[in-house]
């Protein structure tokens, strides 16, 4: 709180001056814009702002509510979680998690290309099942799609999804 109150000195995040952790975030997304705004207890501080896109992918499925599939903003692209529709049907497809996870990954490609991105770019990915006794066969998916120098990744075991799917996949990828 008091290194707050000293406007535009420094912030610092786990003890890391805020123009370090800038140059990394440059480093992996490239330039970024700053934008001072005004903590509650008056102090100015620089965060990060940068151009926002959004992505709606043709040739992946519709999207289930009112969300785009992607939005790209400072040299990322956030994938918005894919569940297992088929693109031409709007339908769950696989009947297995690991089944329902290829699709998962196959739709993220397609969001992916629409935005000009790979997912092999992947720097960070998200798998929410609903079953988690079925994470063995869809670890031996996902291993396939990154099947070197994964992105990181979480599991979360979840009670239910949208269409009644087993699985749903987001990412955050790196834009060259």
């Amino acid at each position: 709180p008091t290194e707050l109150a000293r406007a535009g000195e420094r912030l610092l995040a786990p003890r890391q001056p805020v123009n370090r952790i800038l140059g990394v975030l440059e480093q992996v997304g490239g330039s970024f814009g700053f934008q001072r705004i005004c903590h509650a207890q008056n102090a100015s501080l620089e965060v990060i702002k940068g151009d926002r896109r959004t992505f709606d992918a043709r040739s992946a499925p519709t999207a289930v509510g009112p969300y785009s599939h992607a939005v790209q903003a400072g040299g990322l692209l956030f994938c918005s979680g894919q569940i297992p529709l088929d693109p031409a049907t709007g339908e769950i497809v696989g009947d297995t998690p690991a089944e329902q996870a290829r699709r998962c990954l196959e739709n993220l490609q397609l969001v992916c290309e629409a935005a000009g991105a790979k997912l092999d770019d992947a720097v960070r990915c998200t798998v929410y099942m609903t079953d988690i006794a079925g994470f063995a066969s869809v670890n031996e998916v996902y291993a396939e799609f990154f099947p070197s120098e994964p992105p990181a990744r979480a599991a979360v075991g979840v009670s239910a999804l949208p269409k009644g799917a087993q699985v749903e996949i987001d990412a955050i990828v790196a834009i060259a």
